[in-house]
């Protein structure tokens, strides 16, 4: 039978125990998560197609126990069937528990570790082909930011990016990386480069791809629509434009937005609910001074001098209409000698466009711009169980 922990199990949640996979261990699955099914009570194969099964049954004793093995075994072996963008992302879950909600990453691979943070409305699988291209030699550690991919989904939390830096500095104490090469997309530049300015120490190299991390009053006039009040949620929340659009819009290589690959991109983002992170980070850029996250912003810029002894790499896609070329002669002022490589034909989803390409870039750069003598690489990755961070010092930015 294939690992479980390959996929991800909705269950209802119990909100009276803080780690609700331990309700349920007679069902015979490994690592049950709770998941935000829509309302729905229910056992669901997570994506945009779904089986549902009603769980409560099976713990009231209605079913069986054997039985709910069975299905389970059963749902297991034709899942792929079911969603096949889950054979483009072949990797085990992990899960930190952050103020009660589940905060998921990947752990692929061993060596030194790379930590790919995504932008708006990817998710982890947006960096599938870097992690299966370099986890033979690294670990990659791939987070999903909460509210994004498969961490929760909460409705009453407040989505800014003070909150999403803490996030990430507490999966990095978790767990303690050290000499880490940030790889930063999007919101994900902000948000790697805001853990990073935070603790220069545990960073060594920098690698960014059409993101930002400074205050700017540019926005494109489609991303301005999507801020309107009421029009913006609808259009955002109800019909999901935001991500679909950025299917066609986000890619100069239209040919590789298969249908799979389309399926992936958007499978955690299936109903209104579970698209909130979405619409949050289209609100929660900073355009002036009154906005909540202006301050942040503001000493995320101010800090990046305290990177500027660090080997950068910055990766463009010229043909992005959001962070275009001006973005990247931004970064250029704060890190003048980083290596630059403009991908002419690569869009804002440059590592879609180019992967193939990128994953060479990153490898060579790594390979000239090596740890310093003494310094470990990182610790080899422990069994992940119900994490407990208690011991942890406050991560707040």
């Amino acid at each position: 039978m294939q690992n479980f922990s390959e996929f991800d199990w909705d269950i209802p949640a119990r909100r009276d125990l803080a780690h609700p996979a331990a309700f349920y261990p007679t069902l015979g699955l490994y690592n049950l998560k709770p998941r935000n099914t829509c309302g729905k009570d229910t056992i669901s194969i997570y994506g945009p197609k779904r089986l549902y099964f009603n769980e409560k049954r099976a713990v009231a004793g209605l079913y069986p126990h054997s039985a709910v093995r069975a299905l389970s075994a059963a749902l297991t072996r034709i899942m792929p069937a079911i969603e096949p963008w889950r054979a483009l992302y072949p990797f085990e879950s992990h899960y930190l528990a952050i103020d009660g909600r589940r905060y998921h990453y990947l752990d692929e691979g061993h060596g030194e570790p790379l930590l790919l943070v995504h932008g708006n409305p990817t998710w982890s699988f947006y960096w599938r082909e870097l992690v299966k291209g370099l986890r033979t030699r690294y670990r990659l550690i791939v987070p999903d930011h909460m509210g994004c991919g498969l961490s929760d989904k909460p409705g009453d939390y407040p989505y800014r990016l003070a909150n999403h830096v803490g996030n990430l500095r507490q999966l990095i104490a978790h767990l303690d990386l050290r000499h880490v090469t940030l790889a930063g997309h999007d919101w994900g530049g902000a948000i790697g480069l805001g853990a990073a300015v935070a603790e220069p120490e545990r960073f060594s190299r920098l690698v960014l791809f059409n993101t930002a991390a400074f205050r700017s009053r540019r926005m494109p006039l489609r991303i301005r629509i999507c801020r309107t009040p009421l029009l913006g949620r609808l259009a955002v929340q109800g019909l999901n434009a935001f991500a679909r659009a950025a299917l066609w819009m986000a890619t100069s290589r239209r040919e590789r937005m298969t249908p799979m690959v389309r399926a992936g991109l958007l499978a955690p983002y299936d109903c209104w609910s579970n698209r909130i992170a979405i619409h949050r980070f289209v609100l929660d850029i900073p355009l002036s001074s009154r906005h909540p996250s202006y301050s942040t912003l503001a000493a995320i810029e101010s800090g990046l001098e305290r990177l500027g002894d660090k080997p950068a790499m910055l990766i463009w896609g010229m043909r992005d209409w959001c962070f275009t070329p001006h973005f990247l002669e931004r970064f250029l002022e704060f890190f003048p000698s980083a290596e630059v490589h403009r991908l002419a034909q690569a869009g804002h989803y440059v590592v879609e466009d180019a992967h193939e390409e990128i994953v060479g870039l990153v490898q060579d750069f790594l390979n000239r711009n090596p740890l310093g003598r003494g310094q470990p690489a990182s610790r080899v990755p422990a069994a992940h169980g119900p994490p407990d961070h208690s011991h942890l010092p406050s991560t707040g930015p």
